[in-house]
């Protein structure tokens, strides 16, 4: 069964990612899995850092091109045009030396509270391409982000992602690699909590 990129280019690292995020935060309010409902499947997980700063490292190009993408992949390239209708166009380097190009067209901004927009592969130039390794996946898929205040001065991230105008077949290709989108995430979270510890 194809899976998604993450999983293609890192089976043995993603195989244990789920595993080791549960061990290291075994309350589920710091990790888990988000039943699917009408924002699709998704994860959430509890972060040591106050909303804003949270936010600021999704929202400004500058703090998510030190840390987005899956484990061992470099960013090439990160421009952004935050608003709506604006895109962030990104470029990343897979541990083999593979070029991988990916953007997001952003639909709604609350600032502080919820990012949705639309995430495709993509081109050096833009354009929206297919999954480089399984062109049964989405063209395009829906991502909604829940940014949540939490006592202590902690932020709630929830992630939740659906195919969008798919076809039935690419619908079953994302309902049957639930599991390996999961773990991809779980790498690019953990990254995430490493950068949030290192800036201001």
């Amino acid at each position: 069964m194809p899976r998604p990129i993450e999983a293609l280019i890192h089976p043995e690292a993603l195989r244990h990612n789920l595993d080791r995020a549960r061990r290291a935060a075994p309350d589920a309010r710091v990790f888990a899995v988000v039943k699917a409902d009408a924002y699709g499947h998704g994860i959430e997980r509890v972060f040591d850092a106050p909303r804003d700063k949270v936010w600021r490292a999704w929202t400004e190009v500058e703090h998510l091109k030190q840390w987005w993408g899956p484990k061992g992949f470099k960013v090439l390239a990160s421009k952004m045009d935050l608003r709506p209708g604006g895109i962030y166009h990104y470029g990343l380097q897979t541990p083999n030396g593979q070029a991988m190009w990916g953007k997001f067209v952003y639909r709604e901004i609350v600032p502080q509270e919820k990012l949705v927009f639309i995430n495709s592969f993509s081109d050096e130039n833009g354009g929206t391409t297919r999954h480089p390794a399984n062109q049964s996946w989405p063209l395009e898929m829906i991502s909604t982000f829940l940014f949540e205040d939490v006592p202590g001065g902690k932020t709630k991230f929830t992630v939740r992602w659906a195919p969008h105008n798919a076809s039935a077949s690419e619908v079953q290709t994302f309902d049957s690699n639930r599991d390996s989108m999961t773990q991809g995430w779980t790498g690019t979270m953990e990254q995430l909590d490493t950068y949030l510890a290192k800036i201001a």
